[in-house]
This record gives structure tokens, C-alpha cells and sequence, in this order.
């Protein structure tokens, strides 16, 4: 049999063929709903990057793959291909128009002159998005291994992940495959230890969703484990400092987007009468592009006419909030069952012993090691009672008695790492916020690469769970798999989904 992490990957890639195949059978059987993606006006400046002057511009071909670009797809393609010229277009972010503007000018520039421009930037789109895609999926199985030391736990996370009920969205022109490659990256390359690797791909992640940003808390929650790691070893906190800086560094891309936004619509714009947003004492321009134009706000959405994005949301919704209920139980268990000292330092220096018995764990747990351990003239000592320290916190969280399959969430055990905590309330806040705040329907792309969904989906799904768990294991199937038709039904043809 194949490794976990190639076989994650072959079904990754395996999905990404199964939704592109529907979408494009979709979209030759039945005819979109709106049809204006095809059109194409031309910039409101010249292109940096001009089309070729060839006939085949306007064939039917190149018409068909511009059309490709539905819903938020279209304008990513035009803030490509154009700029951002107007001003909601700022609410696309930039990593996803950029990537696909670079491809576009370099390795499909030989497609240009037969297609065009614009068709080419749709292609760059789908190629980078669905690569990206993989990328991600394999990720997930790392950051998964990696927190719930449990490879079946973790695989059948990942399975999920890779038929996710948004799948659609990450195989078009959306920066949902972009955003979940950066941060699930990050998040195992911080948790590893690889702490400046991270603070870049989480601020890329900042670069191509909003929501990006708020993976700094991710960095927090690291530096506030380390600062503790510190004061027990009566040294200075210089965990807590680095990490404010790295927090800062990740909303970086972010920000200075905002305040690229500000000088060309405040400072140089060509109106005459400034934006109102301009005036405020913050100007933030993505908080009132949401607001003005997509009617974004607390409560906003809660109208009777919308129950049917609230039924469209509902599954996601409750595998979210089944998620920080499960989690949060679990969490509250393990803090009366286990000193937090202890599992603070068995995270702090990366030396679960379970983790390391087990292979497969054992090749994503290459953490860095405090550094007071690295003093071989004072610390032998230290090293030892902390190994001692890390080794009985693992027994104490394996509750099943069975220190030799690298387990901390098992099959048949409810148990939960302490690691899995800053997940939860990140999801807790996203949860919140698509309910609450944004367009319900959002909410299954929205969450839909937050790892402790498909944690416990994973749980219900295990093996040996029968009874109440076997039935909402068939629910959890079922919702996925005809949230994945319906989505390469409708998305393509240009129906609303989500």
C-alpha cells in the first residue's frame, strides 16, 4: 500500500479531476443562468500586459474559457488582466489576480496570441488553484498527524477534506485554494517549529483572503507557550516580543493592501467629492466595500426572504458548531485530567513519546527544541526531567492504556491535545461571524478550511463507532457528496451556491 500522505495526495488530485469533469459536463448540458461573464469591456487604462492584436481573440474557444470565470471568478480575472479599477474591486485581495497575472506573462505566455489575454488568466486561474489544491489536502495531513497524533484519525480527516462540500470553489477562479495552501501550510510549519517559514506563508494567506489575517492568533497562542516554556526555566520572555512581531508581519499584507486602496481612491483618485470612507478616523476600505455594496453587517442578513440561505448553510453550520462542542468537552476533560504544565512543556519541546514510536508521526515532528536544552554544560539535567516531564503528560492523555500506537485521538477514545485549543477558537469566531454577520450561504466555502470540522467529522466516521455516531457518519457522507453535485451544477452555470 501506498504511504498516507501519497495516497492523500492521489485522491486529492483524484477529487480535483472528479469536480472539474462535472463542472464541465454541467456547463455543456444546460445553459447558465446569466451569461454576462462572456462579456468583456475593455480596461479603463491600457493593460500593462496587452493581448495580442490576433484574430483568434474573439473565437468562440477563447470565448468559451473567458466564460469560464463565474460569480467572484470574474473579477479576480479583471483585477488580472486590469487593476483594480473600481472601487469594490478592492474587496479581491491581491495574491490570487497577482499569481495568475504572473503565469499568465510567463509560463501559458505562449498561449496568448492563440487565445488571448483573458482566456489565459482563466487558465492560469483553474491550473494554479487546483495544484494549489493538492498542495493544500497533503498539508492538512501533515498539520493533522501533526496535532492529533493519530495517522487514522488524520487520514480519514483528509479524505474528507479532499471531497469537501466546497469543493467547486477550489477548482475555479476563487482564492480558496490559495488561502487554505498558505495557511494549513503555516500552521504545520509553525507547530513544527519552523517559526519564520510560517510567519511567511500565514501572511501570504492574509494576501488572499481577509480572514487570513487572523491566523496570527495561531502565532499568539505558540508565543504565549513559549514565554511560560521561559519563565519555568527563569529566563526572559523573548518568546512574547517575537511574536508580537511575527503577529504584526502576518496583518502586514493585509493593511498595506488597504492603504494601497486609500492612496488611490483618497489621495489620487479622479473624483471630486471624497469617498465617505475616507473621512472616517479609520479608513478602512474593505469593512465598507462589505458594507456598502454586499450589505455585510450584524444581523443584516436575517430576513425572512434569506431562510433559504440559512437552509443552504444549516449542514455546515452544524458540523462547525458540533465541532467546538465535541472539542470544547474534550478540552475541559483534559484540563481536569492533566496539569497543563505538564502538556505546555511536552508541546514546547516536541517530545510526546507516543508521536515518536510511531513512524509516520515521527516525520512531521521535526520541532525545534528549546533552547535551553541545546546547553550541553548546564542542561543535561533539565533535559532529562523534562523528557520525563513530556513522557508522563502523553501517558496521562492516553487514556486507553496504549502507549505504543502513537495515539492521543483514538478510534474508540475521546481525547483531545491541548494544541487543538487555538483551532477551536478560531473556528468559534468564524462560526460566529458567517451566522451572524455575513452572507449565511458563504458559510460552507468560508469554513470550509478550518481543520477541526473534518477532525470530528473523522470521529463520527471512525471505524469502530456504531449506533447513533454510524447514522450521522451516512449524514456526513451523503452532505458531502451532493453538496459536490450540486455545487458542480450550479456554480459553473452561474445559479447562486453559497
Amino acid at each position: 500500500m501506498a504511504p498516507p500522505l501519497v495516497a492523500i495526495v492521489w485522491l486529492a488530485t483524484a477529487s480535483r479531476v472528479l469536480v472539474l469533469t462535472l463542472s464541465l459536463l454541467a456547463r455543456l448540458l444546460f445553459r447558465p443562468y446569466d451569461t454576462s461573464a462572456s462579456l468583456h469591456p475593455p480596461c479603463l487604462s491600457s493593460p500593462s500586459f496587452p493581448p495580442s492584436a490576433s484574430s483568434s481573440n474573439s473565437t468562440a474557444t477563447a470565448t468559451a474559457i473567458s466564460s469560464l470565470a463565474v460569480w467572484d471568478g470574474v473579477h479576480f480575472a479583471r483585477s488580472a488582466e486590469c487593476g483594480y479599477e473600481y472601487e469594490q474591486s478592492f474587496a479581491f485581495l491581491p495574491l490570487l489576480p497577482a499569481s495568475i497575472a504572473l503565469l499568465s506573462r510567463s509560463l501559458f505566455a505562449p498561449l496568448v496570441p492563440m487565445l488571448g489575454y483573458r482566456a489565459v488568466l482563466v487558465i492560469s486561474g483553474h491550473v494554479l488553484n487546483n495544484v494549489a489544491f493538492v498542495a493544500a489536502a497533503a498539508y492538512f495531513y501533515r498539520l493533522s498527524v501533526l496535532i492529533l497524533k493519530d495517522s487514522g484519525a488524520a487520514y480519514r480527516a483528509s479524505v474528507l477534506f479532499c471531497f469537501n462540500p466546497a469543493s467547486v470553489f477550489y477548482s475555479s477562479l476563487y482564492s480558496e485554494s490559495l488561502y487554505a495552501l498558505f495557511s494549513l501550510g503555516g500552521l504545520f510549519y509553525l507547530f513544527s517549529g519552523a517559526r519564520t517559514v510560517a510567519m511567511i506563508m500565514l501572511a501570504l494567506s492574509g494576501s488572499a483572503r481577509s480572514n487570513g489575517a487572523l491566523n496570527a492568533g495561531y502565532i499568539c497562542f505558540e508565543a504565549l507557550l513559549q514565554a511560560y516554556d521561559a519563565a519555568i526555566q527563569k529566563k526572559r520572555p523573548m518568546a512574547l516580543v517575537t511574536g508580537f512581531l511575527r503577529s504584526t508581519f502576518v496583518f502586514l499584507p493585509f493593511f498595506a493592501f488597504q492603504a494601497y486602496g486609500y492612496l488611490n481612491i483618497c489621495v489620487h483618485g479622479d473624483t471630486d467629492e471624497l469617498r465617505p470612507w475616507c473621512k472616517a478616523k479609520l479608513p478602512l476600505l474593505y469593512s465598507f466595500i462589505q458594507s456598502h455594496y454586499w450589505g455585510v453587517g450584524f444581523l443584516r442578513y436575517f430576513q425572512v426572504k434569506q431562510l433559504p440561505n440559512f437552509i443552504l448553510a444549516s449542514p455546515a453550520l452544524s458540523l462547525a458548531v458540533y465541532s467546538i462542542v465535541h472539542y470544547t468537552k474534550l478540552l475541559h476533560q483534559l484540563f481536569q485530567s492533566t496539569s497543563i504544565h505538564e502538556q505546555i512543556i511536552a508541546i514546547v519541546d516536541g517530545r510526546l513519546v507516543e508521536a515518536h514510536e510511531s513512524s509516520d508521526v515521527a516525520t512531521v515532528l521535526k520541532s525545534e527544541i528549546s533552547t535551553g536544552l541545546h546547553n550541553k554544560k548546564q542542561g543535561n539535567t533539565e533535559v532529562k526531567k523534562r523528557k520525563s516531564v513530556a513522557a508522563s503528560a502523553a501517558s496521562a492523555a492516553s487514556l486507553d492504556g496504549n502507549t505504543s500506537t502513537g495515539r492521543i485521538v483514538g478510534d474508540n477514545k475521546d481525547e483531545c491535545p491541548l494544541l487543538v485549543l487555538p483551532f477551536i477558537l478560531h473556528l468559534t469566531f468564524m462560526t460566529f461571524t458567517a451566522f451572524f454577520v455575513m452572507h449565511v450561504q458563504v458559510s460552507t466555502r468560508f469554513l470550509s478550511a478550518s481543520p477541526p470540522i473534518y477532525w470530528a467529522a473523522s470521529r463520527i466516521l471512525a471505524p469502530a463507532r456504531g449506533g447513533s455516531c454510524k447514522r450521522w457518519g451516512y449524514f456526513i457522507i451523503v452532505y458531502f457528496v451532493a453538496y459536490i453535485l450540486l455545487g458542480s451544477l450550479l456554480f459553473p452555470n452561474f445559479y447562486p451556491f453559497t
